[in-house]
């Protein structure tokens, strides 16, 4: 049977791994450089206020590069994760995830804290994931599933003692664009082994899997 472009990608096919093991050019080509993530570069919720405002498309793509340390294996630290086709090294996807507390405008923001009045946001030992980018080409066809499952993985080994999402619920009749889902969707996360622990909104909710021993 001819495979088309929607069938679904099976995760044995996918081998992902921390961004500084990938090239730029390999994420370059996952982000591109027009749409919402061409433009943000992943720094949406690394950034505040005037910061963004002032930064230019090229400045957040430079700030992505310095993050990420990509093309340097020998890095102590990154701020994602890269997921590449196996056969033939094809970069197809990006989950931003690392400690909580390396994004102030979440913690910024009200909503996610209302119902967690005690939670101690700047508690590093709690991890976020809070993007999704899958290249172009390669879109519903199942990649995110992978992408979270391989950030409990990845954050559990690193030493977080709990990891977060802050997905978007979607709703029966009710179309949603991709650049919307960048967050990911409830489902995704809840297949990873996310709990939700609060809805701050009809379309959002918090979810997180907390890690024991």
């Amino acid at each position: 049977m001819r495979r088309t472009e929607a069938d679904p990608i099976d995760p044995r096919d996918l081998t992902i791994v921390p961004a500084n093991e990938a090239t730029w050019a390999d994420l370059s080509a996952i982000f591109g450089t027009s749409g919402s993530s061409g433009r943000c570069g992943c720094q949406w919720f690394k950034t505040r206020g005037s910061a963004w405002d002032q930064s230019t498309d090229e400045q957040r793509r430079a700030q992505l590069r310095e993050q990420t340390n990509c093309d340097n294996p020998e890095a102590a630290s990154t701020t994602g994760l890269v997921a590449y086709l196996t056969g033939g090294r094809i970069p197809v996807g990006w989950v931003a995830v690392e400690p909580r507390t390396a994004y102030p405008r979440l913690l910024g923001r009200p909503t996610v804290w209302k119902d967690r009045p005690d939670e101690d946001k700047r508690d590093d030992g709690v991890w976020s994931v809070t993007c999704f980018v899958v290249r172009k080409g390669y879109r519903r066809r199942g990649l995110t599933y992978a992408l979270a499952a391989a950030t409990v993985r990845y954050a559990r080994d690193n030493g977080a003692r709990a990891l977060e999402g802050y997905p978007m619920r979607t709703q029966p009749g009710r179309e949603i664009t991709w650049g919307e889902l960048y967050v990911g969707a409830v489902q995704v996360f809840a297949e990873a082994g996310f709990k939700e622990v609060s809805s701050p909104s009809v379309r959002r909710a918090v979810m997180r899997v907390d890690f024991t021993g």
